[in-house]
């Protein structure tokens, strides 16, 4: 079995899982920011999780669909963070900062696929 936390898509995914937290926290405690709020932690913790639960898997088919899952996630945190600075609900300078490092675990899972595929 493969040591999921050595890889850097596991890593960046984590990285971003926590980081989401402190640009959540500055959304309106309204229905609708919670909302937003607990969506985009779910899309984001799902990231990781997902390359986790696809490793252990023995088969590639199955592990790349686990992947297939991480992007899925990924690109939803994308997604919701887009209508946070849409609504105004956090620092666009901060969102697009994050945005960043969401597009790069996007590319890097991405090419994990790829490889898995191949």
């Amino acid at each position: 079995m493969r040591d999921f936390t050595k890889l850097e898509i596991w890593q960046l995914g984590m990285n971003i899982a926590v980081e989401v937290t402190d640009i959540l926290e500055t959304i309106p405690t309204t229905k609708a920011g919670f909302k937003i709020r607990d969506q985009a932690d779910d899309a984001a913790c799902s990231i990781p999780s997902n390359i986790a639960e696809g490793t252990s898997r023995r088969s590639e088919k199955e592990k790349f669909r686990y992947f297939e899952f991480a992007l899925g996630s990924a690109f939803e945190l994308q997604t919701r963070m887009l209508i946070l600075q849409r609504r105004k609900y956090a620092d666009e300078a901060v969102v697009n900062k994050f945005l960043e490092k969401v597009v790069t675990v996007q590319k890097k899972i991405g090419a994990f696929m790829g490889v898995l595929n191949a």
